[in-house]
């Protein structure tokens, strides 16, 4: 019975799911998916380094590397998020409680630094449950549920930090300084969260399961699959990796900020939408996600470099999310008239 629900689970995700063929066409499909975003990322850098003398450097590239992994991560969580139609806007407050307990966790209660990073990845896993389990239980809208934890989460990240940054220093420090080849583990890390997502997407009855609730809810239903259960857990791994995104941060400041984290709602959202995943579900990638923070991360410092105020920067940035939209529209459209 377990292998006839998988089987039409998997034939719901293949009719939702565009068909590719072999060979040629999946070389074809692959330069179509990631060829036009890899393009842009080299078009952005070869401007950069034209426009700014210093920009073109193995310094400028390492600092971005090293700038981005608590954004992927969260990225990563909110692909699995919009592949279901769904949208999580509490991760920012989410890591600024999660950074708050490692932070209480290691200088309130002198607790060996793993037991803290465990504590703080169940608590971002806990907001994700509750997001999850709030938001299918009473079938409400996911915008309205997260906007809520976004509240809750922050609020408690005052209170357990007592309106406080807790500086703790060397005991996570190491975390961000340790490096392989020039690359911060953190950096690392995160790359190694976009493989395994990727796989998990694209390898795994779950994911598959995922990508299919997205585009068609109603028939995975009918073929048997707990749909509810499907989009409870993507809120759980989301909220796990903000979590995850905490520790990074903590490490990198060497503090707990409760204001850390503001706005990462909207620069995950935005770099996964620029990545081409869909925001009525789906269809999306996190190897796409990967660039499009890539994207976001080559324009602000390249924007930083040749003098562009905050106003002009952010006025780019909301041009580009907007026009990823536009283009995300006439794509769906294509696939449709195909």
């Amino acid at each position: 019975m377990k292998a006839a629900v998988v089987s039409a689970a998997d034939g719901a995700a293949a009719t939702a799911l565009p068909r590719r063929g072999g060979g040629g066409d999946d070389l074809r499909a692959v330069l179509a998916d990631y060829g036009g975003m890899a393009l842009v990322l080299l078009l952005l850098v070869t401007v950069f380094g034209v426009s700014a003398p210093h920009f073109f450097s193995v310094t400028t590239f390492r600092t971005i590397a090293n700038q981005i992994p608590d954004a992927l991560l969260v990225a990563v969580g909110m692909t699995f998020v919009l592949l279901v139609g769904g949208i999580d806007l509490s991760v920012g407050s989410v890591l600024a409680l999660g950074g708050t307990v490692l932070g209480v966790c290691l200088v309130r209660w002198n607790l060996p630094l793993p037991v803290a990073v465990a504590a703080c990845l169940a608590t971002g896993a806990l907001c994700g449950l509750a997001n999850g389990w709030t938001t299918v239980r009473w079938s409400l809208p996911s915008f309205i549920v997260t906007l809520g934890m976004l509240e809750i989460a922050r609020g408690a990240a005052y209170l357990v930090a007592g309106g406080r940054t807790q500086y703790i220093g060397a005991r996570v420090e190491g975390i961000a300084e340790a490096s392989v080849f020039g690359l911060s583990l953190p950096f690392l890390l995160a790359l190694g969260a976009v493989v395994l997502g990727q796989i998990v997407l694209t390898q795994t009855v779950w994911g598959r399961h995922v990508r299919a609730v997205g585009a068609n809810e109603e028939a995975v239903r009918l073929s048997g699959v707990d749909t509810r259960r499907v989009r409870a857990s993507v809120f759980v791994l989301s909220g796990t990796l903000a979590a995850l995104a905490a520790v990074v941060n903590v490490a990198r400041l060497a503090s707990a900020d409760p204001n850390a984290g503001s706005g990462f709602e909207l620069q995950a959202i935005a770099a996964v939408v620029i990545g081409g995943t869909s925001l009525l579900g789906g269809r999306g990638s996190v190897v796409r996600s990967l660039l499009g923070v890539l994207l976001i991360a080559v324009l602000g410092n390249g924007l930083a470099q040749v003098g562009a105020q905050e106003p002009v920067k952010r006025l780019v940035t909301g041009a580009v999310i907007v026009i990823a939209v536009i283009l995300d529209y006439y794509r769906r459209r294509g696939e449709q008239g195909r």
